[in-house]
């Protein structure tokens, strides 16, 4: 009974994100500012930053297919034929994205800064670290963090059957629902090698396929400084950044965020998640 009374409560508070909105085109998707839904004005790019450039990123992430437009009936998940790269919506909107957790290193301290901030992320979870901590997951709701599917073992899914492509797939939701409450409704391939059984598979499943616009590459331990300097050079309108809080030694990559963060909300970004048109 605690438990179902736990998982209420914290679909309660992912209803707004959940939400339906304005159907979003393929390479886009839809966002809310503080829980409302988008005007049906075009996106503005808004005054130049005071502080961080607004040109376009050269860090993009590069489909293996071909664009195509949905096919699915109204009010199903559309089979896409490439990932959402950006988000469309008024004033300077930004995502934040972390890959391959939760890991109890790392991912405590990114959700530490982010609610100093009182910032929303999203995690894109890989089942064999959810399953171990599950409690990391049940933060992330309590939170307002959106988790997504990331496989269950991180494979280059390009290379896998679709009965092994939907079995990453379905035991990482399984995990993510028991811990967070909700099943997922974001799903993001390894690597960002996707193909069509990944997107209908996905689909299926009751997902969009996000990449990102951004890629700070923290997974090469870079240094710190030179993680903060990607995201502060790609910064931009619509753009969705790329880190990790698992995999590896991801210290950089935590102490990246403490640096970066306020200065985007300086410069009058807003760090927001995105509201999925087809929940």
């Amino acid at each position: 009974m605690k438990n179902d009374q736990l998982i209420t409560r914290r679909r309660v508070l992912l209803a707004g994100a959940a939400a339906a909105g304005a159907l979003g085109t393929a390479g886009v998707f839809l966002w809310g500012e503080d829980g409302k839904p988008p005007g049906a004005a075009a996106p503005a790019a808004g005054a130049r930053a005071h502080r961080l450039p607004l040109k376009p990123t050269a860090y993009r992430l590069q489909p293996l297919t071909g664009y195509g437009p949905p096919q699915a009936a109204p009010g199903r998940t559309p089979v896409r034929h490439e990932p959402l790269l950006r988000m469309t919506g008024r004033g300077r909107t930004m995502v934040l994205t972390f890959d391959d957790g939760p890991d109890p290193r790392y991912t405590p301290g990114i959700l530490d800064t982010l609610a100093h901030y009182d910032v929303r992320a999203m995690f894109f979870v890989c089942g064999e670290m959810a399953a171990d901590n599950q409690e990391l997951l049940g933060r992330m709701a309590d939170e307002g963090h959106i988790v997504g599917n990331h496989t269950w073992s991180h494979p280059l899914l390009t290379r896998l059957t679709r009965r092994r492509i939907r079995s990453e797939m379905t035991r990482t939701s399984d995990v993510i629902e028991e811990g967070y409450g909700e099943r997922p409704r974001w799903f993001r391939a390894p690597y960002g090698a996707w193909n069509r059984a990944a997107f209908q598979i996905g689909a299926e499943l009751g997902m969009e396929p996000m990449a990102w616009t951004v890629d700070t590459l923290d997974w090469t331990t870079p240094g710190t400084r030179t993680i903060v300097g990607r995201v502060e050079k790609g910064a931009a309108p619509g753009v969705v950044v790329l880190s990790h809080d698992a995999g590896g030694d991801r210290s950089q990559s935590v102490r990246a965020l403490r640096a970066y963060l306020p200065q985007l909300l300086d410069s009058g970004y807003h760090l927001t998640v995105p509201r999925r048109p087809y929940a």
